[in-house]
Formats: C-alpha cells, structure tokens, sequence
C-alpha cells in the first residue's frame, strides 16, 4: 500500500483597499473562501501563493508574511490538507478566474456566507491579531492542545 500523506497547500490573506479579498468558489464545496490552493511539485509555498492568488483572483500580491499553518484533518471534507496562510498585499479590485466564480473585498464585520473549509477560524486568528491580540494569545492554546 503506497503511503498516505497530507495534501500541502497555501491560502492568502490579501490586503486591499477596502478590506480583504475573498472568493466565491466554482466547484464544490461551495461557498466563499481564501484564494489558494495547491502546491506543485517543484514550487516553493511562496511561489504556490503569489500563482494561485493570481489565477483565482488575477492580483499580483506581495507577500507580507507567512501568517500560520493551519493542519486539523478535518479542515477540508474532501481530504487531509496543510495549509500555509500567507498575508499578501495587492492593489486594485480583484477579478474572479480559474476556478473562482466570483471575487469580492470584504470588512471583517460584513463577510460573505457561508465562508466555508476551516476558513472563519483562520479569519478570525487574523482579525484577532490586526486588532491587537498577542500572536501568542491567539495560537498559544493551539501549541497546548496536543492530543497524543
């Protein structure tokens, strides 16, 4: 039996005038998600975030900083994934394609329904930290929570 491992992915937080961009997603599962998506053999997880932010939203980022990696087994139904977040930075309105049916910005008080896959907890670790929290506060308890 050849093994079974994770599914490596990356997510981008991207930053815009106006808030955060959000896409509507074309294949199921629907709903409204993080642009991203997986990683190639043969590409870095930088490489994976600024082409997938570009396929699905077609914003050329720039990456601020890799936020957290994001490993529950069941944050996708679809599969066992590991995601990297990247935050990005990127100017003008965003434009669905690939696999994005739609492309939206978005204020942390007036998000789309449903955002779906574990992507309103990492939304909310996000704005927990723009607003001030410690990073320790808000991924701490991950790091305690270890069930062996």
């Amino acid at each position: 039996m050849p093994p079974r491992n994770p599914l490596l992915t990356v997510d981008i937080i991207i930053e815009t005038e106006g808030g955060i961009v959000l896409i509507e997603r074309r294949n199921p599962p629907f709903g409204w998600a993080l642009p991203g998506g997986f990683v190639d053999y043969g590409e870095t997880l930088e490489q994976a975030a600024v082409r997938e932010a570009l396929e699905e939203t077609s914003l050329h980022v720039r990456l601020i900083e890799q936020f957290h990696t994001y490993s529950d087994p069941r944050r996708d139904p679809r599969h066992h994934t590991v995601s990297t977040v990247f935050v990005a930075a990127a100017d003008g309105p965003p434009v669905a394609a690939d696999d994005a049916k739609a492309a939206g910005v978005f204020l942390e008080g007036a998000l789309p329904k449903p955002v779906i896959f574990d992507h309103p907890a990492i939304l909310r670790d996000y704005f927990a930290i723009r607003n001030g929290q410690p990073r320790a506060g808000v991924f701490g308890n991950l790091l305690n929570n270890i069930d062996t």
